[in-house]
């Protein structure tokens, strides 16, 4: 049988057709559909006080965010340790430091009660993860970010079309967010990324930063009518740009978002139901009323499991299925336990989820038989048990 993979991207033959009329075009590179992708993303989003800029990944929005709001050497960025490297790394790229902070065990997301016991004077801002689509506590870290005077920045890589409180991540008060449209996200530009602000100073930092510190933005000179070949530095900036051929893909890939959701949702919904009763914790879902993006579907193996997380895995692979895990946390890598000297005893609840864990394949290519191959093959690795063994 052939081997399913952990994630493949859905790509239809409108994104195909606007990649080749962007090949044509002799727009290659940061043109009008880069332009058309942000107010497409405006409009998705729904909230016209909102700027949205195209960035080549959600890493170098994050950084370009933080850098925007003034982070540097001597501040502290508090953010989860369960996330990947690319949410902390982008705070020490300014010079700054990072400190991480332990997750709440049901929902995986970073606790408020650990943010707000790591402020001290030197801290400036909160980076919450929408871990896997689920909504992170904003609410709670909103409040503390306003009670401490501290700027708020969402990773929202996982999390389109995720809700909290009934509104689009995107749309909440932080000072930005950032998405990411890397190759396995709920919508793919192969790699890149969105930012998005009411703020309009930020909104122009960020996009003369995007872009070497140039003081005019390259489409624009070269659309001009009249000579316009003279520009200025104003700052020492980056390479950010989202090109032309990668933002055809994602003008309809955001057209079929809802429907890429609603499709993870039914394979979310399928797996809660066929893995009732084995010794695994299934992921948690949405608050009422809420949306989850489901980027992720991840389990956890319980106290009744007959055997370990890697084992699980392996037994998986060898039937074919593709797995991984989502994240080795932080303070388990050299670099950040070195730096830090941090100490798993720390991160006990993000520690005990990372031993336990395995991410299953979740995806819109996937059939229904492929979705079957995954339950089946869970259920012949983990046995007929009845009882799970532990809570969340």
């Amino acid at each position: 049988m052939s081997f399913l993979p952990f994630a493949l991207p859905e790509i239809g033959e409108e994104e195909i057709a606007e990649v080749v009329d962007t090949l044509r075009s002799g727009w290659v590179t940061t043109g009008p559909k880069a332009r058309r992708f942000e107010q497409d993303f405006v409009t998705f989003l729904g909230d016209a006080s909102l700027q949205a800029m195209a960035v080549n990944s959600a890493t170098a929005g994050l950084h370009l965010a933080l850098e925007a709001l003034g982070i540097g050497p001597g501040d502290e960025v508090i953010t989860t340790t369960h996330t990947f490297t690319a949410t902390a790394e982008v705070v020490r790229y300014l010079g700054a430091d990072v400190v991480l902070v332990d997750i709440d065990p049901a929902t995986l997301n970073i606790d408020p009660a650990a943010v707000e016991a790591a402020i001290t004077p030197r801290t400036k801002a909160i980076l919450p993860v929408h871990y896997a689509g689920l909504a992170a506590p904003m609410d709670a870290i909103l409040a503390i970010a306003r009670r401490h005077g501290l700027k708020v920045v969402e990773d929202a890589a996982h999390a389109l079309p995720t809700t909290h409180a009934g509104a689009l991540v995107g749309t909440l008060a932080s000072d930005a967010t950032v998405f990411s449209f890397y190759a396995n996200k709920t919508i793919t530009t192969g790699e890149g990324g969105m930012v998005v602000t009411r703020d309009a100073a930020l909104a122009e930092r960020i996009k003369v930063m995007r872009l070497h510190g140039i003081s005019r933005d390259a489409f624009d000179r070269f659309t001009a009518k009249t000579p316009s070949w003279y520009y200025e530095i104003v700052a020492p900036g980056f390479k950010y740009n989202l090109t032309d051929i990668a933002a055809a893909l994602g003008l309809h890939q955001l057209k079929r978002a809802e429907g890429f959701q609603r499709r993870r949702a039914e394979i979310a919904a399928r797996y809660d139901a066929a893995f009732a009763g084995l010794p695994l914790l299934t992921p948690p879902g949405p608050a009422p009323g809420d949306r989850h993006a489901w980027h992720l579907y991840v389990v956890r193996l319980a106290d009744g499991a007959p055997l370990a997380r890697e084992a699980f895995i392996e037994r998986l692979f060898a039937l074919g299925i593709g797995c991984s895990v989502h994240y080795i946390p932080l303070h388990q890598h050299p670099y950040w336990r070195e730096r830090y000297g941090l100490e798993a005893a720390r991160f006990p609840h993000s520690q005990r989820a990372y031993e336990r864990m395995a991410s299953l394949p979740i995806y819109t290519k996937m059939s229904d038989a492929d979705v079957e191959r995954v339950i089946t093959a869970v259920r012949e690795v983990l046995g007929p048990v009845t009882a799970i063994g532990e809570s969340a």
